[in-house]
């Protein structure tokens, strides 16, 4: 519904491009006031540019690296003192690093559960408050290595099961406060981050960036790769009041990639 979000404040930490920032848009042109929380300068510059060109109220961007505690503290500070309330949280930060198993160095797990798991965490956490005087919404935009494990993509795929277990658990202290807590899984989808995890799986496999994406299509029959508004238009829909029966599940936008039932 036109202006459903009016007045509400979401925040997207990923915000500043791909994913995030399509779901940012499309709650900005509902009328939300959008906070845009990302580690890079450049990148939230240009997506406060896009997010104000579809209407609205100015976004807030906040310049953090969700990997370490203090950052997500000053994160949830600056929302305090410049809009004081939160409706809606998405966590949509990650970046876990494909590639060979044996290649993957300890830094690279610690640093895909620091960002993606420990940050959505973290502002959970510091969000929640706020979340239950709203009677507001957590949207945890996972991922389907969480269900169907690769081996070129073992960390994305333990830090996605370990996200989608405490969004799990998670919905059931939703319940007793009025939150709902719900999962997106994306399937391939057209963002910077997808062309940069399918180098790394290239060089892991010894194939080629296209033989990867024809071989991508072929093998889940998907007519086309997914788009960030396929994902920003489930993500409005959880958080409406139309879904609010809707509670600690997680959804597919995959094209119907996703083989199991689950």
């Amino acid at each position: 519904m036109p202006g459903e979000f009016r007045d509400q404040v979401v925040i997207v930490t990923g915000g500043s491009r791909g994913i995030g920032l399509g779901i940012a848009k499309a709650f900005a042109r509902e009328g939300a006031r959008t906070v845009l929380v990302s580690s890079s300068a450049v990148n939230l510059s240009t997506a406060t540019e896009a997010v104000r060109a579809v209407g609205g109220a100015a976004p807030l961007p906040i310049e953090a690296d969700l990997r370490e505690l203090a950052a997500c503290q000053s994160v949830f500070t600056k929302v305090s003192e410049y809009v004081g309330r939160c409706d809606v949280l998405v966590n949509c930060a990650g970046a876990t690093r494909a590639g060979s198993f044996l290649d993957l160095p300890d830094t690279a797990w610690i640093d895909g559960f620091a960002l993606k798991f420990f940050g959505c965490v973290r502002l959970t956490r510091l969000f929640w408050p706020m979340l239950v005087a709203a009677q507001g919404h957590v949207i945890n935009i996972d991922g389907g290595a969480a269900r169907s494990p690769t081996a070129e993509f073992l960390i994305g795929g333990a830090v996605n099961a370990a996200m989608g277990n405490f969004s799990k658990g998670l919905s059931q202290l939703g319940k007793r406060d009025g939150v709902n807590v719900n999962v997106i899984h994306p399937g391939t989808t057209e963002t910077e981050r997808n062309l940069q995890l399918l180098a790394q799986r290239a060089a892991a496999s010894g194939k080629t960036v296209a033989a990867l994406q024809a071989e991508t299509l072929a093998k889940s029959g998907i007519r086309r790769v997914g788009k960030p508004e396929d994902i920003a238009e489930l993500a409005l829909f959880l958080c409406s009041e139309r879904a609010r029966h809707i509670q600690g599940t997680a959804i597919a936008v995959d094209g119907g990639a996703t083989v199991g039932y689950y």
